[in-house]
């Protein structure tokens, strides 16, 4: 990898970890349901504006069905599940859980597929669960209800992204990866739209959530969905899907720098715990046969960012 291509990777990991500060600033005013609808709809339009700015057809119309489903599981559930975590949550809590979703997929290869772990990814995944178990026992927030269920929706996000990895890994073969994503977020906006009517905002939204808006959107969405194009693309998906380790550590460094987070010795300890267990269950397979779960964690990248 060039520096060119490093330092796209590391705007990339600093792009989608900003996600996370963006949703901490904008669900508590528009609500979660009417963040995620307003994400998805204006990436899905600043997509759309791309490809026909740039002459490349996409014949989303053809596969309406299947991205409507994708978009209900790689985005528009995980997108809402992480907003109303994040009512309770701070953002780097949230970045970090949301790094378990790679231990979430190797599950779901297993239970969908009978695609066993293997050694190395079963070692990853119980010490991903110990990663969860020191991030959010040990904190200093008291393990109320509302916490509780917060971190659960958040790991549920993170289940979500999962399955919708491995669906986007069958219904996005023989699709242009621009198609997959475009496709992918207007099927969620199309899915979100009879829930959003109901949690319309009771006022209008501050500068600041305006802009964490258009930061979900723009930048978040859209123009990091293309620099990772550009990156498949340059140095291929394995080296991509590192960014996988980034992500969070720019999570907990923009929630520290812009919202006055304070950093506990039990979180840099549970982001160590849960990377390490990312690493392993990321662990290139000797056997091909594991390959789908690879190419369902790369799918999932695709789609939903």
């Amino acid at each position: 990898m060039n520096r060119k291509d490093f330092a796209s990777l590391l705007l990339l990991a600093m792009t989608w970890g900003a996600s996370f500060l963006f949703m901490r600033i904008a669900s508590p005013e528009l609500g979660p349901v009417f963040t995620t609808e307003l994400r998805v709809s204006l990436a899905a339009a600043a997509l759309l504006l791309y490809a026909a700015l740039t002459k490349r057809p996409l014949e989303i119309w053809k596969h309406w069905k299947p991205f409507l489903l994708l978009g209900a599981i790689n985005a528009a559930l995980p997108f809402t599940l992480i907003c109303i975590a994040e009512l309770e949550l701070s953002a780097s809590l949230a970045a970090i859980l949301n790094a378990t979703t790679p231990m979430f997929t190797a599950l779901a290869a297993w239970g969908v597929q009978q695609e066993k772990p293997g050694a190395a990814r079963m070692v990853g995944l119980i010490a991903g669960l110990g990663g969860v178990a020191v991030l959010v026992g040990f904190s200093p927030v008291p393990l109320e209800g509302t916490v509780v269920l917060s971190v659960l929706a958040s790991l549920g996000a993170a289940l979500s992204y999962s399955f919708g990895g491995l669906y986007a890994a069958r219904v996005g073969r023989g699709l242009e990866p621009l198609a997959l994503a475009a496709g992918q977020q207007l099927g969620a906006a199309a899915a979100l739209l009879p829930l959003a009517v109901f949690f319309l905002p009771h006022a209008l939204p501050s500068a600041a959530t305006v802009f964490s808006v258009l930061g979900l959107a723009l930048l978040c969405t859209s123009a990091a969905y293309l620099l990772y194009f550009r990156l498949m693309r340059s140095v291929g998906p394995v080296k991509t899907v590192s960014v996988t380790f980034l992500v969070p550590v720019f999570g907990l460094l923009w929630g520290a720098l812009f919202l006055q987070e304070r950093i506990y010795a039990n979180t840099v300890a549970g982001l160590v715990i849960i990377l390490l267990s990312v690493g392993l269950v990321n662990r290139k397979p000797r056997r091909e046969a594991s390959g789908r779960l690879d190419e369902a964690q790369n799918a999932g990248y695709k789609a939903r960012r």
